[in-house]
């Protein structure tokens, strides 16, 4: 049996965990002979150490913002942040990974997470890794954590990044390959854009933890005349509870959607999605040709995926001091906005190379095993 081991990292349902289950689920229904772990180098290190870091995370995040986006901006995506990484808690986390590596034993690593990325490039450097390395980016952009040196294959969210990778890198292009940003396979693909019907249904989906300005959002919904709402709450009970207490006919509430297929169904009720700019969920709405209007981002990341998303005219955004419905039908009724976006959808989605077939087929080759035909579609 050969092992893959995903290395996401934290507990949280992020879009880390999300393409890494993705990626297994894929291998699953294609192969046989293989064994997919994955694990969080946090909890391995500590489990009370990784409660801290999430709570604190979240806590950043949302009581002061300009602070973790100026960290994560000069800490993270500067190219030149390694040389300012904290050593100490790089020497205790690569003393982990190493112990990771010889208990796991693992045939193939794939990294949806930078910080593992940047520990494994440093030991390969170091020749205290031989284990073949797949770097899956989460996001439309490459932070300046993620290993470059040592790593054997990136799956891309672009050919931008690509072009990226080859100027500032020197990448080989037979080590990477376009593949968009990996979405589950029970989101299925819609080919044609089906044009809005005379009452539209929104999705309003602000994140699993219910970050992003949500309440002040649904409240503009409340005296809407000409749409229909659906708004995901997640895991923020009290904003489901608010929502849900208003008694309103046309905005519908709903908690944790956990179900794959359920979500999916959901996506082909709507006509439109409002959300922040998460590479995942942008990622999925692309897939399901849903117009995507961006109501807000959190720091750090979100921000440089709207800006990458704005400039290829993936989503459309709402001026915060404009009404939120003149908005909406403004977007959604004009055909040339519409239509105009369509076309950047066709744009990107011809940049990718490579689909699911072809991802678990470069996965299962550097193991040195062959996907089952009678799998392939």
């Amino acid at each position: 049996m050969k092992k893959i081991l995903f290395l996401p990292l934290l507990r949280m349902q992020s879009g880390h965990h999300q393409v890494a289950d993705a990626l297994i689920d894929m291998l699953h229904a294609r192969m046989n002979g293989i064994i997919c772990k994955k694990i969080d180098l946090i909890s391995y290190t500590n489990e009370s150490l990784e409660k801290v870091v999430t709570s604190s995370y979240l806590s950043w995040i949302r009581y002061a913002p300009e602070t973790y986006n100026f960290a994560y901006k000069n800490f993270f995506y500067d190219t030149r942040a390694n040389a300012r990484l904290i050593k100490w808690y790089n020497l205790i986390f690569l003393k982990k990974m190493e112990q990771l590596l010889r208990h796991e034993r693992p045939d193939l690593i794939v990294c949806t997470h930078g910080y593992p990325s940047y520990l494994l490039s440093q030991l390969k450097k170091q020749g205290k890794c031989h284990v073949p390395i797949i770097n899956v980016y989460t996001d439309f952009f490459i932070n300046s954590v993620w290993g470059r040196e040592g790593i054997d294959f990136h799956f891309l969210p672009s050919q931008e990044v690509k072009e990226q990778l080859i100027r500032e890198n020197q990448v080989p292009k037979h080590r990477m390959v376009v593949t968009g940003i990996p979405v589950h396979e029970e989101i299925t693909k819609t080919v044609r854009f089906k044009q809005c019907s005379n009452r539209p249904i929104i999705l309003i989906a602000g994140g699993n933890s219910g970050l992003g300005g949500m309440l002040t959002l649904s409240h503009a919904l409340k005296h809407t005349e000409y749409f229909d709402f659906v708004v995901l709450c997640g895991k923020n009970q009290k904003l489901y509870d608010e929502i849900l207490s208003w008694n309103s006919s046309h905005i519908q509430p709903l908690s944790y959607v956990s179900s794959r297929s359920e979500m999916n169904a959901l996506y082909e009720q709507v006509d439109a999605i409002v959300t922040k700019p998460g590479g995942v969920t942008i990622s999925e709405a692309i897939k399901k040709r849903l117009p995507i209007i961006v109501h807000s981002f959190l720091p750090g990341q979100e921000e440089i995926n709207l800006h990458y998303l704005t400039k290829s005219e993936l989503v459309f955004t709402l001026e915060q001091n404009q009404p939120f419905e003149k908005q909406l039908l403004r977007l959604l009724k004009t055909n040339q906005k519409v239509n105009r976006w369509n076309l950047a959808v066709d744009t990107y989605e011809k940049g990718i190379e490579i689909g699911p077939n072809r991802m678990v087929e470069v996965i299962t080759n550097m193991i040195g095993l062959q996907m089952d035909s009678s799998s392939v579609v």
